[in-house]
Order: C-alpha cells, then sequence, then structure tokens
C-alpha cells in the first residue's frame, strides 16, 4: 500500500540550498544523523535540491516508494512530495520551501544513498527548464556506464601481450612443476632445454620423460592424471558460478527489500558476538488464568511477557546491559523491551519504552499501537532501535522451543515456546498435569555469564508462576 494514501503518515521535512555548491541536507522533526554529500552537479541560484533524508542512524540509503507530486507541480510548505522507505519504515517526506517542483532525478522504485539529490525546487516558471537541463546532464555524468565501456578497451588488447610474453619469456624463465623438478634431477635433464606444454609454457613430469626418452609407463599416466585436475579445476569453478543463477528450471530471482537487507546486514553483524544460550522450563497455570482473566480488558500476552520480563531485568540490570566496542559495556538506565514482530517482507522489533514503569494495560494499548504503526510501517526511529532487551514469541504457533539471534547493541533476547500440558512428578512421587513453556535466552558472553542469566530466568520464572505483581 503507498504511503501517499496514508493521511496519518510520519512525516518529515526537508531544506534545500540556494547556492552554486547546494549541498544542504534537509531539516528533519526528529533527530537524526545528516551526511553531507558533494553534488553530482552544480545548481544555479534559485534552484534548490531535493535531498535523501537519513531517517535513521544507521541507514546509508532509502528507496523512493513513490512521489507524491508530478514534476511541474506547484508546492508550498509542508507539503508532502516523496515517499521514502528507509530500512524498517516509510516516511512522508515535506517541503520547507515554497516552489515548483522542476525535475524528478530518482524515479519510483529506486535508491539512492542519504545526502545525494533525488529532485530539483524551482523558484519560478522561467527556471524550470534550467533545472530540467541541469537534471539530464546529471544522468549521463554521474552514471558508471561510460566507464564500462572504456573497460572492455583496454581489457581487450591485454590478453594478446600476455600469451606473447610467456612464449618469449619461457627459455628465460623455468617454469616447472615441483614434480618436473624432481624426476630432471633424477633423470640429469637439463630442464632450460625441456618445452613445456603445460598452461603458459610450464614444464610438466610427461615434458621431462620426453625428453629423457622414457617411455610412457605408470609413472607417465600418473602425472598426467596429476595435472589434468588441476587444468580443468578453474573451468569447473566457472562452470558453477554460470549454473548457479538458474540450477532450477522455473525458479527466479527475488532481490532482497530494503528492510530485508537490513535484517541481514544486522544477522551478519551479529555472528561477531560471542553468544551462548540458556533454557528454562517455567509453569505456566497460574499466567493461563490470569491471561483468560484480563484478556477482556484488551491485555495481550505479549504484553504480560514483556511486563513480567521487564520486572525480571530491573533485578538484574547486567541482562539489560549492551556491549558495543568489546572494551567497556554500559547499563542502560531504561529497561525497553523490543518485541520481534512478523511482517510483510521482513520482520521489525517494535519497543515498548520503560516498560517497567507501565501498568499491564497501559503497555497493552501501547503495543496495540505499535504492532498498527508497524504493519503500516509508519513507526519512528526512536520507536524500533532504542531496545535494550528483546522477546521473541513464538508460542502462538505451536513451536515448543528455538533460539533466537542476539540483535546487535543488545545483551540479551528471550526466545518464548508454547505452554502446553506435562505430567509431571511432586516430591512425594504423586503424579499431575501442568502447563510449561520452555524459555530459552542467548546472551552476549562478554557481559554476561551463565550464572547471572539462571539467575534472571529463575526470577522470571517466580513473576510468571505468581504473576499477581503484574497487575499492580
Amino acid at each position: 500500500m503507498s504511503m501517499a494514501s496514508l493521511p496519518n503518515s510520519p512525516a518529515l521535512s526537508f531544506s534545500s540550498s540556494l547556492s552554486t555548491t547546494a549541498n544542504l541536507l534537509p531539516c528533519r522533526r526528529f533527530t537524526a544523523f545528516p551526511r553531507r554529500r558533494a553534488s553530482s552537479f552544480s545548481v544555479q541560484a534559485k534552484i534548490r535540491e531535493i535531498f535523501m533524508p537519513a531517517l535513521s542512524s544507521t541507514m546509508t540509503e532509502g528507496k523512493i516508494v513513490s512521489w507524491i507530486k508530478s514534476e511541474g507541480d506547484m508546492l508550498s510548505k509542508g507539503d508532502s512530495v516523496v515517499v521514502v522507505e528507509s530500512d524498517k519504515a516509510d516516511m512522508d517526506v515535506e517541503t520547507f520551501y515554497d516552489g515548483i517542483l522542476a525535475a524528478i532525478v530518482v524515479a519510483d522504485g529506486e535508491t539512492a544513498p542519504v545526502g545525494a539529490p533525488i529532485g530539483l525546487l524551482a523558484d519560478s516558471p522561467e527556471e524550470v527548464a534550467e533545472a530540467k537541463a541541469k537534471a539530464a546532464k546529471s544522468v549521463p555524468s554521474g552514471s558508471p556506464a561510460p566507464a564500462s565501456p572504456s573497460d572492455p578497451s583496454p581489457a581487450t588488447p591485454p590478453p594478446p601481450p600476455p600469451p606473447a610474453k610467456s612464449v618469449s619469456e619461457g627459455p628465460a624463465k623455468i617454469v616447472a612443476t615441483p614434480q618436473a623438478k624432481k624426476l630432471a634431477k633424477q633423470h640429469k635433464v637439463d630442464i632450460s632445454t625441456v618445452a613445456g606444454t603445460g598452461p603458459f609454457g610450464r614444464i610438466t613430469p610427461a615434458d621431462v620423460e620426453a625428453a629423457a626418452g622414457i617411455s610412457p609407463s605408470k609413472r607417465n599416466v600418473a602425472p598426467a592424471a596429476s595435472p589434468a585436475p588441476a587444468t580443468p579445476a578453474p573451468p569447473s569453478k566457472a562452470a558453477s558460478g554460470s549454473a548457479a543463477p538458474a540450477p532450477i528450471p522455473g525458479s527466479s530471482v527475488v532481490p532482497f527489500t530494503t528492510m530485508q537487507s537490513a535484517v541481514a546486514k544486522n544477522m551478519m553483524e551479529s555472528l561477531s558476538v560471542p553468544t551462548f544460550r540458556v533454557g528454562y522450563p517455567v509453569t505456566t497455570d497460574a499466567l493461563d488464568a490470569l491471561y483468560e482473566k484480563v484478556k477482556p480488558k484488551g491485555v495481550t500476552m505479549t504484553a504480560i511477557l514483556a511486563k513480567a520480563a521487564a520486572m525480571a531485568l530491573v533485578q538484574h540490570p547486567v541482562v539489560n546491559a549492551t556491549c558495543k566496542d568489546g572494551k567497556n559495556f554500559v547499563y542502560n538506565g531504561n529497561i525497553n523491551v523490543a518485541v520481534a514482530v512478523a511482517i510483510n517482507g521482513g520482520l521489525i522489533t517494535p519497543v515498548l519504552q520503560d516498560a517497567d514503569k507501565l501498568d499491564l494495560y497501559l503497555l497493552s494499548q501501547k503495543w496495540k499501537e505499535l504492532v498498527e504503526k508497524a504493519r503500516a510501517k509508519q513507526l519512528q526511529p526512536h520507536e524500533y532501535n532504542s531496545g535494550t532487551f528483546t522477546l521473541s514469541n513464538l508460542g502462538m504457533f505451536g513451536v515448543d522451543r528455538f533460539d533466537a539471534i542476539l540483535p546487535p547493541g543488545q545483551g540479551a533476547i528471550m526466545a518464548v515456546g508454547a505452554s502446553k500440558p506435562t505430567v509431571l512428578a511432586d516430591k512425594d512421587g504423586f503424579f499431575s498435569v501442568k502447563n510449561k513453556m520452555l524459555v530459552n535466552v542467548t546472551a552476549d558472553h562478554r557481559i554476561i555469564y551463565g550464572a547471572d542469566l539462571a539467575a534472571f530466568l529463575q526470577t522470571f520464572s517466580k513473576i510468571i508462576e505468581n504473576p499477581e505483581s503484574l497487575t499492580l
């Protein structure tokens, strides 16, 4: 769904420049991290550049979802002009000036680095033609297309010279396999007089045996087999590379969306953190009874689990800590519980800020608002990138246990499975059936140790098994 059709979508204002070296970045309605980037084309006075805004601290490029305005449209200060997709959300960009949208430099569906010009704004109709000309000139000059044709031309001549050099230098420089040199010494053959038949004139064992007058033997067969795999090896790699794009008939290659690219980047970054995992069974009969009582009032199970986790984190602040550089770590002053949510085409983690301080009902209301904004791709950056601890719940899908990957910049993530009836024996040997769920926590071992995590899970279990404190 285009964000242009959402009347309440978050908005962002941009500013632009008046000088001949225009390169002022957009002004934003939230704290962002502007980057300066030299314009790829000069702009005359009264023609302003519209830049790709930085919608978050991790955003390096943005994708144009759609232009709300068309070329030639009159713009007034505050009008929404374009919808930009960042790594987590879509946002409307508003104009900071009155004027005419003279030229669109980056079209719908295309991406541009943060700080790059995506359009031109003219003050009057007289400057529209000039702006269009500037925009048109920027395309060929900025595109790498001319550079690529010029590369093949020098690349074509070099191949002929190398073969010529290898032939002429063959007698001067001896190029032989180790086995060929060994055979030459064994049979007292002057290897400098042997003509190589291997790749690039390399002397093979077979060449030495031929120079020594040795008839084909088992020894000759073995050397022949040894260089053979070496020569076909490169083609096999090339063949596998060429076959990779379409190994299965009817398959298709789908490029990552901006969000999927961000998730992939974060997951790769997570691999650099030494983590460990601890599992813990939790009895949920009392929790299930509480949920049935508060469910009619709009309370969700996710809110209950987030509240319980936040209360446990108050008692175990090291589990809420963060280590970013491997040299020191930070005890976070706020307990912000991020909760993983699957949305169309990706994954996002809306953050319940100060989850330990909000009552259960307010927390549930806040969570519903965040989910609606996440699915509409309307979350503000601080609503998805400020988490200090993450909760991932797959229990509603019947999953009994799973491991979660630690998000970058956090100390721990909790994976919650489904609550299922389990047969238990008490200390007297009597059997009973109780509901249990398995909780697995993945933690950064640089700052959190096994005993820390075990103590945290014990506290979490006590809160779940005696949930009256959750409603206070």
